[in-house]
Formats: C-alpha cells, sequence, structure tokens
C-alpha cells in the first residue's frame, strides 16, 4: 500500500501543479470562464469575487500539489485536496451535462481538453484523493518541519508573483488566436478542407390528435390522413467548419465597417486597446504620446480599439489629447480575448500580429530601415 499511495501522490501532486502553472500564465482567462460559469448557474453577483477567486484557486492548485508531494500538513491538505476536487468534478460535471459551457478552462487556453475528458480526469482524481484522505495517517512528511515551512511558504510567494508578472505584462505563452506570427484576417476565414455541420430535416405530421416526425425518406406523402404541422432542422453530425477569430468587427462610431479594410492592408499599423476606459491603467502615457508621434512621423497608422459608447470614448479621447487619433469600436468580449491587458498595444504587418506589449511595456522607440520596424 505504501508504493499505491506514493505513486497517488506522484500522479496527483503533478498534475495539480501543472494544471496550476498553466492557468497562473494567463489568470484572467480563468476569471472569465469563472464568470461565464456564475452566468449560466445563475450566481451572477459572484461576478465581481470572479478575479480574486481565480487568484487564490490558482495559487491553491500549486499550493496543494507541492504539499502532497512532500507530505507537509498531510491531514490538512489531503481534506482540502479532496473538497477542491469534489468542486472541480461538480463544475466539469456541469458543463458536460447541462452543455451550457463549451469548455471548462481546466488546463487554461493553451491545453484544450472535451469536457467528457475533463470530466473523467477529475473523476479519476477523485477516487485518488478518496484514497489519500483515508490513508492520510500513513503519510510522514519528507522534510523536517522549518524545512517544509520554507518550501510551503516560498510556493505561496511563487504561484501569486506569476500571477502578477503576468497581470503586470502579459501571459508567458499566448495561445490564443491573437498571438504572435497569426495573420488575423486569415484566421477570421474557414479553414480549408473543413467539414460543415450537417443538419437533417424533420418533418412533424399529426393524426388523431397525435405528433409524429418524420425523415425526407419516410414522411407519409401518400397518406393523406397525416396533416403536416411543422418542420425543423435537426444536428446530426458536428462539424468543424468554424474560423478561429470569430466577431472581430472593427467599426467606426457611425457604424461604418473598417475591418477587412485594416487587417488586410499593407505595411504596419499600431492598435491600441483599450476595454473599459473607466478601468484603463494609464500609466506610462509618456511613452505612448511618444511612441504615437514616432509613428505619425515614420507613417505608420496608430488606432485606438476602444469598448465603451461614444460619450464615454470621446471624454477619454479629449482626457488623454489623442483627438487626432482614430477611434474604433470592437465588442468587449471580443477584446479582452484579443488583448489580456487594459490597455495594450498591438502591432500588425500586412494583417499579421508582429508584437503585442501591456501598459507597463510599451516600446520607447521605434524606428524604420528597409521597410523593417526595429523597436525597443
Amino acid at each position: 500500500m505504501k508504493y499505491v499511495i506514493w505513486l497517488l501522490r506522484i500522479i496527483v501532486g503533478v498534475l495539480f501543479i501543472f494544471s496550476g502553472l498553466v492557468k497562473a500564465n494567463d489568470p484572467l482567462g480563468l476569471t472569465y470562464k469563472m464568470e461565464e460559469f456564475f452566468e449560466v448557474l445563475h450566481m451572477t453577483f459572484m461576478s465581481s469575487y470572479a478575479f480574486a477567486f481565480s487568484l487564490i484557486m490558482i495559487a491553491f492548485e500549486i499550493l496543494c500539489g507541492v504539499a502532497v508531494l512532500t507530505g507537509y500538513a498531510f491531514r490538512t491538505f489531503s481534506f482540502l485536496l479532496l473538497l477542491l476536487n469534489i468542486f472541480f468534478t461538480f463544475l466539469t460535471g456541469y458543463a458536460l451535462f447541462a452543455g451550457t459551457v463549451k469548455e471548462c478552462g481546466c488546463f487554461g487556453a493553451c491545453i484544450k481538453i472535451s469536457n467528457t475528458a475533463t470530466f473523467n480526469k477529475d473523476i479519476a482524481l477523485l477516487l485518488f484523493s478518496l484514497v489519500l484522505f483515508f490513508y492520510r495517517r500513513r503519510v510522514t512528511p519528507l522534510f523536517p518541519k522549518y524545512i517544509g515551512t520554507s518550501i510551503i511558504t516560498l510556493t505561496i510567494i511563487f504561484a501569486f508573483g506569476i500571477q502578477w508578472w503576468s497581470l503586470e505584462h502579459l501571459p508567458f505563452v499566448d495561445c490564443l488566436a491573437y498571438k504572435a506570427g497569426n495573420n488575423l484576417w486569415q484566421k477570421m476565414q474557414i479553414p480549408p478542407g473543413s467539414i460543415p455541420d450537417k443538419y437533417e430535416s424533420i418533418l412533424i405530421y399529426e393524426k388523431n390528435g397525435e405528433k409524429k416526425e418524420f425523415t425526407m425518406q419516410n414522411y407519409p406523402w401518400q397518406d393523406t390522413t397525416w396533416k403536416f404541422v411543422d418542420r425543423k432542422d435537426k444536428l446530426v453530425q458536428k462539424g468543424n467548419a468554424e474560423p478561429d477569430i470569430r466577431d472581430f468587427s472593427l467599426t467606426d462610431y457611425s457604424g461604418g465597417d473598417h475591418t477587412q479594410e485594416l487587417l488586410t492592408a499593407k505595411g504596419y499599423e499600431f492598435f491600441w486597446f483599450v476595454k473599459d476606459p473607466a478601468k484603463a491603467r494609464m500609466d506610462n502615457m509618456d511613452v505612448l504620446h511618444a511612441l504615437i508621434k514616432q509613428a505619425q512621423q515614420l507613417g505608420i497608422p496608430f488606432y485606438v480599439v476602444c469598448s465603451s459608447n461614444k460619450d464615454d470614448a470621446d471624454a477619454f479621447q479629449k482626457k488623454w489629447d489623442l483627438m487626432n487619433i482614430d477611434f474604433l469600436v470592437l465588442d468587449g468580449t471580443v477584446e479582452k480575448t484579443a488583448m489580456r491587458s487594459n490597455p495594450g498595444l498591438m502591432l500588425l504587418n500586412d494583417g499579421t500580429v508582429v508584437k503585442k506589449w501591456s501598459y507597463r511595456d510599451y516600446p520607447k522607440t521605434i524606428s524604420l530601415n528597409n521597410n523593417k520596424l526595429s523597436y525597443q
């Protein structure tokens, strides 16, 4: 049994650390996923706590994984681990059987697995955690208490520190469709060779007060005692004819659509994403103003992409002396996917993302040599 317990500790501990680190790469991604869960569970009053809840849960995952591996305070952590797995199993079970959440986000945006696979994984982890909880008295710490406490303390600092870095800058690894190297216009098109959804027409007929469904192959076209009632389309095979980027539409405040014009334009373009002007971090605005001036001197277009109404955008434009900059409108949900920083800067070249910066890291100088842009 000793070897079984050790095997389960390694599996559970490593998996929890890995899961926490993947989500720590992009804490806002988990925040948005938690908000989605709260919405479908009709608990929107919890949405304001989604950010704090996500940070704590990510740190707790990493902490539990380290505690399980080191055996630190195992009686306490085995109980907490069991509670956490019960909670995860409930969420993934709801996502699977309710069908209202497309993906649970258990491994962030970088590793996507189906709701079925995620639920099965959580069932297995729940069983493992039950075994560890029942045999918790057999586990002894690997290190003396002061060393174990030091490891746990450093783990907590690391777990929150890595999330802070990601939030202040940008995710270490960008796994979304708007990452550097992707051509946004191409990502908005249906991939070649993809399979569309397959639907079947269902015909509803009524006879003697009883309604029955038929297909186009067996409907009672010769039997006049059946009366046609309705027709509906039923999905019989789910296809994969969906573009990686959907609903990315850049318009002006008059409703004019500039999406294709801007994303297929030749040369460099700067897009400054400001999802919510009221909550935007306006650090380093002196650097940004200097960058805008340099871009204009080099003939590089600079746009502000905003998700607020026109009055708020006008007030923001006037307050920060951006009167000579064109403002574009983008849906807020799409914007927080395109840029995990409010605000954040994106550089495109021929529609391809070259680089993204958070409000902490705007380039101070840019130069154009042989049609190639350099930045520092």
